[in-house]
């Protein structure tokens, strides 16, 4: 017989830990995204690039050095005591840091495309307007690329909840803390549970389907849009 509250957990864990990485995202990548579309400085593509590695790293190569980083010898000895914490590895903080690297390329690559479709035309009447550039940016660029805000967050959130290797490397797996969806998945089927893994495994398909149905709708929208 399946327990329910045993699997409720790592679901809860997960859409906690999707949640805030993308709200996280949101706000880090906005910044990012807008200079990466505005910059002509001619190293901005160094810094695309490093924004998009963890596409091509293996994650157990980011999980390896995020470990490093977040552990009590890096930067989660120093400031994990400030949260409480000896350190940020094996925690859910951990987590939270970990997801908004791993997932940053996500959420940045579709809202820097989107400012970038926006074109000049638009900021360029709201300067003749005499408009401040905080207010363009808030009355102008956000709304014009709200199509890549949404489609980078529900990116950001999908890549999140789908996380495995990286997950397994910073954060363990701790009932509760650090046992999210995929690690479950992987605990269940390691101890033979295999009716707990189908249960999961089955709904993360549904939601895999729902997310590329979802930015399919919303690229042609923004394609109809567009013409």
């Amino acid at each position: 017989m399946t327990d329910w509250g045993e699997l409720w957990s790592p679901i809860r864990l997960t859409l906690e830990l999707a949640s805030l990485t993308t709200l996280l995202l949101l706000v880090v990548g906005t910044p990012i995204a807008w200079w990466l579309s505005r910059s002509r400085r001619w190293w901005k593509e160094a810094v695309a690039a490093v924004v998009a590695l963890p596409l091509v790293l293996p994650p157990t190569v980011l999980g390896f050095y995020l470990l490093i980083a977040l552990g009590p010898d890096g930067l989660g000895g120093w400031f994990g005591p400030a949260f409480g914490l000896r350190t940020f590895a094996f925690s859910f903080p951990g987590l939270v840091l970990g997801s908004v690297v791993y997932s940053m390329p996500f959420v940045v690559q579709p809202i820097r495309n989107a400012f970038e479709a926006a074109g000049e035309r638009s900021w360029e009447v709201a300067a003749t307007l005499r408009a401040s550039p905080w207010d363009r940016f808030w009355t102008v660029a956000v709304p014009l690329a709200r199509p890549g805000f949404l489609t980078g967050a529900v990116l950001g959130f999908s890549h999140t909840v789908g996380e495995f290797g990286v997950i397994l490397m910073i954060g363990g797996n701790i009932p509760g803390t650090t046992k999210v969806l995929s690690v479950a998945i992987y605990d269940y089927v390691e101890t033979l549970q295999w009716q707990k893994a189908h249960v999961l495994a089955l709904g993360m398909l549904v939601f895999a389907f729902l997310v590329i149905f979802s930015v399919s709708l919303l690229e042609r929208g923004r394609a109809e849009r567009a013409r």
